[in-house]
């Protein structure tokens, strides 16, 4: 069984520092980084398989390698709601919290309330960690119905006036992602971002262009239409 120190030492010898430049340019947090690849991580937490104690020991380092391996590492039926509390107050890079989304909170049947919790938050990290999670969801789960989404979309079209960047291109993300599931939604949410074209923000125009721009392209709608 692995300790956070084994995990420690794996990361630092995969550690490539002169990557850190790059990462900070891409809007990444570099404090307390060492420039590991999402690969090597993957890698790394297989080896490990489901350990969750070993997760929330490894969360609390706060090296953003170690949290993104806890979140590959831990195991959604034992996460709490205490525990995803705990965590998205410390998130503070939108990679820690993609990762954290897809690969372990998107599992857990808490999920879709964190989303309008986390929705309502004004933490800037917080708050994309909510939109984050809708783009997960409509990416992996499968079985998630239309309605489910359609639901969503006013809490989508409120955070899309947020000015902050890693807000409102978690917002992009939730609507592209729930757009190409399929024609119903296709149009459902060309539809919703018809209205945050409307809204008087900045962010929201952005937010709008940069979903109908993937939405309505050829490529797309070509797929859906084929139901691929």
């Amino acid at each position: 069984m692995a300790s956070v120190k084994d995990v420690l030492d794996k990361l630092q010898s995969k550690a490539k520092p002169d990557q850190l430049e790059g990462m900070a340019k891409y809007g990444m947090t570099v404090e307390r980084r060492l420039g590991v690849s999402v690969p090597d991580m993957r890698k790394l937490a297989k080896e490990i398989g489901k350990d969750h104690k070993l997760a929330l020991d490894l969360w609390k380092t706060g090296m953003a390698e170690a949290r993104i391996v806890a979140a590959m590492a831990g195991d959604p039926d034992k996460l709490t709601e205490e525990q995803m509390e705990e965590w998205v107050k410390d998130i503070n890079s939108w990679d820690v919290c993609d990762q954290v989304c897809m690969n372990l909170f998107e599992k857990n049947q808490l999920a879709w309330k964190k989303i309008a919790d986390w929705s309502e938050r004004e933490e800037e990290f917080v708050k994309r960690t909510a939109f984050s999670l809708i783009a997960c969801l409509a990416w992996h789960d499968k079985k998630a119905s239309d309605e489910k989404f359609i639901e969503l979309l006013p809490v989508i079209i409120r955070g899309a006036t947020d000015e902050r960047n890693f807000v409102k291109k978690a917002v992009s993300w939730a609507l592209r992602n729930i757009g190409k599931r399929n024609l119903n939604l296709n149009e459902a949410v060309i539809n919703a971002a018809k209205e945050i074209q409307r809204l008087d923000s900045k962010a929201a125009r952005w937010v709008a262009s940069d979903t109908l721009r993937e939405l309505e392209s050829e490529p797309i709608q070509i797929r859906l239409k084929r139901g691929t």
